[in-house]
């Protein structure tokens, strides 16, 4: 499928891999550097790299395959399902389940589960190995996540989150105590440096990054708090938390080695999302209860 795009006058000079993501909603930067490599992207017809300045007024064109049936198979994984019409699943995701097919986890994940429920109803913006999905929460993480079913939900959903208009409250319980009742967290996260495993904050190669948290309960060495994210980076409650010197419980990574509870990872749950919805134009809120582990933990914290 062939997308043409006009060059206009504010992206004159700028790199075309910077570029491209703005414009192409849906398309992760990884999938886009694809394209480039594989000579993909024209400017005025011809292949360029990733290193191209553009100049206004020029035509940028790109090659987007079709998407291609998945090799990897559907599988019958039982799924928490909180909403589903036509064009969107919303699913509560459980602990220890990897969203998409990658390096070492090539089953049992949510999109093995969401081939067997959907039956070929997926979008294939993302690529052969994330159908339907537009965005993703950790591993370790719980709550909702919105799937979507075909290319015109997966664009609308896609474009919500790049103008961080869609609602996502989690629920985290952090290290020490926070005095203030609520603040804001507004620093860029990027690669970490040094391990390029984690992320960091980054004042001079990260992304815009913002966090609202709000405390809901204080304990004597923990903080019960909700996080809303005006942006969503990789990890960037987990950073943003730590960088106030309030690690999640649990996360290793960005937190002490060793937790106090016998936990899988960090407390974190997607708790609500809210989206408009991308064939009614209607706004619809989501919610997942706290998983079981988390309301008990709450109430061994209580009895400290």
């Amino acid at each position: 499928m062939k997308q043409n795009y006009l060059v206009p006058e504010e992206a004159q000079g700028e790199r075309i891999d910077k570029y491209l993501p703005e414009i192409c909603f849906g398309l992760t930067r990884s999938y886009l550097q694809k394209l480039l490599k594989s000579q993909l992207v024209e400017v005025d017809g011809k292949a360029v790299k990733s290193s191209y300045r553009l100049s206004a007024g020029e035509t940028v064109g790109l090659e987007v395959p079709e998407a291609v049936e998945p090799e990897i198979e559907a599988e019958p994984i039982p799924l928490d399902i909180l909403y589903e019409d036509k064009d969107i699943i919303l699913i509560n995701k459980p602990k220890g389940m990897v969203v998409h097919p990658a390096a070492g986890h090539y089953s049992q994940t949510l999109v093995n589960g969401l081939m067997y429920h959907c039956r070929g109803e997926l979008s294939g913006i993302n690529g052969v190995m994330r159908p339907g999905i537009v965005h993703r929460i950790d591993m370790d993480t719980t709550g909702v996540l919105i799937v979507c079913k075909n290319d015109f939900a997966h664009n609308s959903i896609a474009e919500q989150l790049k103008v961080h208009s869609i609602t996502r409250k989690y629920y985290a319980i952090v290290h020490g105590l926070i005095k203030e009742d609520e603040g804001t967290v507004d620093a860029p996260i990027g690669r970490h440096p040094v391990d390029r495993k984690k992320m960091s904050i980054n004042y001079k190669n990260g992304k815009h990054a913002v966090t609202h948290y709000r405390v809901l309960e204080r304990f004597k060495q923990f903080t019960y708090v909700e996080c809303q994210l005006e942006t969503g980076r990789t990890h960037q409650i987990r950073v943003h938390m730590a960088s106030l010197n309030h690690p999640l419980l649990g996360d290793s990574v960005y937190g002490p080695s060793k937790c106090p509870f016998k936990l899988q990872g960090q407390t974190l749950h997607a708790g609500v999302l809210g989206i408009v919805h991308p064939r009614t134009g209607e706004y619809m809120e989501f919610s997942a209860p706290l998983p079981e582990y988390f309301e008990n933990l709450l109430e061994k914290l209580r009895k400290i």
